[in-house]
């Protein structure tokens, strides 16, 4: 199988010029076939405080109503997006930027109300494997917004974590993949405060153990959990670690098998 490596990017290091530029150089660096999913939710945060929006957040998801899916939409598919692509094409990167609905790449069901009304946000149903192959094959590299869409004209507001995880979910039937995480942390750490306590390796038992701990929590709740469900699919190695570091060693590993030893 041919090498793909799909690199999720959080929000703020898109919103940092210079950790954006090192990212966007290291990652043109990666050999063979490669994604890049990008966040953006604290800069669609601040357009839509000077727009007069209020952005309303429950446990770290954004309640997205018909007013902020337009910012997000702006802000993800519009700037972001397109800034990342010309930045790449800068370097010599054939890139094309796309939402969901792009060649109807990723297709989602409106999350269903239970306690909480999320609004327009989208629960993945499908990745277009073919399309998304089709592009690879063409030396074109995808740069994925977390929007995506229902086939009934509605875009939808998808956490980037999750399209990064099932991107790599469905491209793992036809590449060996690997999905990499990286924001400003230097990993999954087992002391916020301390960008030295980095957890080199965690599976599925130890994850469940630093849960019930309260050392992981927060977002890396569902980043953990997007990271153990694309392994379970397929997807051959999962890493999580700083931006400027996705060449390197560094970070944490997650993986299936128990390999730390505490």
């Amino acid at each position: 199988m041919e090498k793909l490596t799909i690199i999720k990017v959080g929000g703020k290091i898109v919103e940092d010029d210079n950790d954006l530029n090192g990212l966007l150089a290291d990652f043109a660096q990666i050999e063979g076939y490669k994604i890049l999913v990008h966040g953006g939710g604290s800069l669609a945060t601040k357009i839509a405080a000077q727009l007069g929006i209020e952005s309303r957040m429950i446990d770290g998801r954004r309640i997205t109503d018909a007013e902020t899916l337009k910012v997000v939409t702006m802000v993800y598919g519009g700037w972001v997006n397109k800034m990342i692509v010309a930045r790449l094409q800068s370097l010599g990167i054939n890139a094309i930027g796309l939402t969901g609905a792009d060649m109807n790449v990723i297709c989602s069901v409106k999350r269903p109300v239970q306690t909480i009304d999320y609004g327009f946000v989208g629960d993945i149903e499908k990745v277009d494997t073919y399309r998304l192959g089709m592009l690879l094959l063409q030396d074109t590299v995808p740069v994925m917004s977390p929007l995506t869409h229902d086939k009934q004209g509605n875009l939808l507001n998808t956490n980037a974590d999750t399209i990064a995880a099932e991107t790599a979910k469905a491209l793992a039937q036809i590449f060996d993949v690997t999905l990499i995480y990286c924001f400003e942390k230097s990993g999954v750490l087992r002391d916020e405060a301390d960008d030295e306590s980095v957890i080199p390796t965690i599976d599925h038992d130890l994850y469940l153990r630093y849960k019930e701990q309260g050392v992981i929590r927060g977002g890396m709740i569902p980043k953990l959990d997007n990271a153990f469900g694309a392994l379970a699919a397929g997807v051959k190695r999962v890493v999580i670690t700083k931006a400027s570091a996705i060449h390197g060693n560094k970070g944490t590993v997650i993986q299936n098998r128990f390999s730390e030893t505490v």
